[in-house]
């Protein structure tokens, strides 16, 4: 815009109409936070609100997308025991995706038990494919050897369905872990990596860093609707389960994990692995400073 025509609209009394015609996207954007916390309110409620205040999926999800959605599958555990992610959020989930264009949804996880029984008991298979979705077992010939060069991982296989899809919205519930403390977005990429997991367990922090930082997301979103405060990952007592009723959104893995600590009572300093992970530059934001809007629908 000219400087003429500025001071014209702005002895009209239109300059704040011009400068949105003008810069729409760049206005909205600042506009926008970099996390989002929902309380109070149902799997679906909670998706629904937490997507409307990131400015809607359609900011990450486009027309004929193939999308793949990574939830916790991984322990044959009833949702009830918080193993493992909603079912209720997964086919959500499903369901805004399609809406915002996406052409196939596919989900699958590389569980720790029986896959048939994971997918089954967990519910997620049913109320996935109910919703649209392609859900599959992982294939152990259709991993592919990534390059990471990283400063412990030089490389690892990483199932390649997750490496061909257009965009990945990574759903981990939120749960105590024996080893890590805690597992929640960083640590749920484990279900996409093939080979000797193990042996990732050794230095534990630095090598998922630099795992992950091949394969982060599009969209991270915790599941606490229900978490599991003690005896993870694996649960199995009714007493370990909090009926939180909670979401966090973030196009930020690290920065949605952050956020999620709070949940646990938990600060950056005690979880090895997501402080390196924040250290080592995956994260998007300053933690000092993050613009989060929280909303509790209760």
């Amino acid at each position: 815009m000219k400087r003429r025509q500025f001071l014209r609209l702005s002895s009209a009394g239109l300059v704040g109409l011009s400068l949105l015609s003008y810069f729409p996207q760049k206005l909205k954007a600042q506009a926008l936070p970099q996390a989002v916390w929902v309380e109070n309110g149902e799997p679906e409620q909670l998706l629904e609100r937490a997507l409307k205040e990131y400015g809607g999926l359609q900011r990450f999800i486009s027309k004929g997308d193939r999308v793949v959605i990574k939830p916790n599958i991984g322990w044959d555990r009833p949702p009830e025991l918080a193993a493992t992610t909603n079912p209720q959020l997964v086919a959500a989930l499903v369901k805004a995706c399609k809406k915002a264009g996406a052409k196939e949804v596919k989900i699958f996880d590389r569980t720790c038990n029986n896959p048939r029984r994971c997918y089954h008991n967990s519910q997620i298979e049913k109320w996935a494919k109910q919703a649209g979705a392609r859900v599959e077992q992982v294939r152990s010939n259709r991993f592919k050897t990534v390059q990471i060069n990283g400063e412990l991982v030089k490389e690892w296989p990483i199932y390649e369905e997750y490496l061909k899809a257009d965009k990945v919205i990574n759903v981990p519930i939120a749960k105590h872990h024996s080893l890590s403390r805690v597992t929640l977005g960083l640590k749920n990429l484990m279900g996409v990596m093939g080979g000797d997991r193990g042996q990732i367990h050794n230095f534990f922090a630095q090598k998922l860093t630099d795992i992950d930082r091949k394969i982060l997301p599009t969209l991270t979103i915790i599941d606490a609707y229900r978490i599991l405060t003690n005896n993870g990952p694996v649960g199995g007592n009714p007493a370990d389960v909090k009926l939180a009723k909670t979401l966090i959104l973030s196009d930020c893995t690290v920065t949605a994990d952050y956020l999620a600590l709070e949940l646990f009572g938990l600060k950056l300093d005690e979880v090895d692995h997501i402080k390196t992970a924040y250290q080592k530059g995956l994260a998007k934001y300053p933690i000092e400073k993050l613009n989060v809007k929280r909303i509790s629908l209760g």
